[in-house]
């Protein structure tokens, strides 16, 4: 099984474009040892030539040229992109969905919860309906069941829903639904190797904590480093806990959280631009190697 790490940024990317913070104005002078970060997405294959792209950037053109495997050019309009899954409405992992419009029809996998979102809050689907048939809704089922892609048969896919927040135009906002956002349990069958893949994980319980433990790489929400670092840092006044997303230090936090799978191979994804992990020459990203923790970049490759 291929994963390719098309964006490792949570919303706004790194830099961000209006923020001046300590990373951001950092990384635009020169001033800080960091990579520039598209926003969270990833593509999985299982042979190579077909793709699966969970979440669609506003980044993803940007993201598509990069990786040249995904325009393979075998005709004269083409691409490699065999479908969509989306594992929440969240703006950063569906707005690009506009920018693929020319594609049309795409097969994309959601829950109920974000196809009522991208019908009435932010209507992908209504708007996109006008592009040679728009966006053909394939349900994600929460019961536990497996499902696949047509175009890469090889890898099994089991949503599990997560603790975390729908969007501001979610006519839910505020009260919570299983399946307003999903973590992915991705089986290669051939190999039995297997992935666990959060980039928006707010709460971990017993039961998310088997689904971890099976896995053999581990890439989750390494959205920011303290709960209150956009407080801390002046450019927001809510706590990541607020916003559905578990920190990585404090008493249960996600570094915590993964120093109960030794095994796996441990990676965070979908990280805020004020995030001092982002610097490479940090305290907080010397305790992530420490810990035997890896940092997502763009053009990321992991192979299972």
């Amino acid at each position: 099984m291929h994963i390719r790490i098309l964006g490792s940024a949570a919303g706004g990317g790194f830099p961000q474009w209006n923020c001046n913070c300590h990373n951001c104005a950092g990384v635009r002078n020169g001033t800080l040892r960091a990579r520039r970060r598209t926003q969270s997405s990833i593509a999985l294959s299982d042979q190579g030539s077909e793709w699966i792209l969970c979440n669609a950037s506003p980044d993803i053109r940007q993201q598509l040229e990069s990786f040249p495997v995904l325009q393979p050019a075998r005709q004269l309009r083409d691409t490699a992109l065999a479908g969509v899954i989306l594992l929440d409405s969240q703006i950063d992992h569906c707005t690009g969905l506009l920018s693929l419009r020319e594609g049309c029809p795409h097969q994309v996998w959601c829950t109920e919860m974000v196809h009522q979102d991208l019908c009435s809050g932010f209507p992908l689907f209504n708007m996109l309906s006008h592009w040679n048939g728009g966006l053909q809704w394939q349900p994600i089922h929460l019961d536990g069941r497996e499902f696949s892609l047509p175009a890469c048969p090889d890898i099994a896919l089991r949503a599990i829903a997560l603790r975390s927040s729908a969007p501001p135009y979610s006519p839910h906002r505020g009260n919570p639904h299983p399946g307003d956002n999903i973590g992915l349990f991705i089986e290669d069958r051939r190999s039995g190797a297997s992935l666990f893949y959060a980039p928006g994980l707010g709460q971990v319980d017993e039961a998310l904590l088997g689904w971890m433990e099976r896995a053999d790489c581990l890439l989750v929400d390494g959205t920011l480093w303290r709960d209150d670092e956009m407080r801390v840092c002046g450019v927001g006044d809510k706590l990541g806990s607020e916003m559905g997303h578990l920190a990585q230090s404090g008493p249960g936090g996600m570094l915590e959280v993964l120093e109960r799978f030794p095994r796996a191979r441990k990676v965070l994804i979908h990280i805020n631009n004020t995030n001092p992990i982002l610097d490479e020459d940090s305290d907080e990203r010397a305790e992530m190697t420490r810990r035997g923790i890896e940092v997502a970049h763009d053009g990321m490759d992991i192979h299972l």
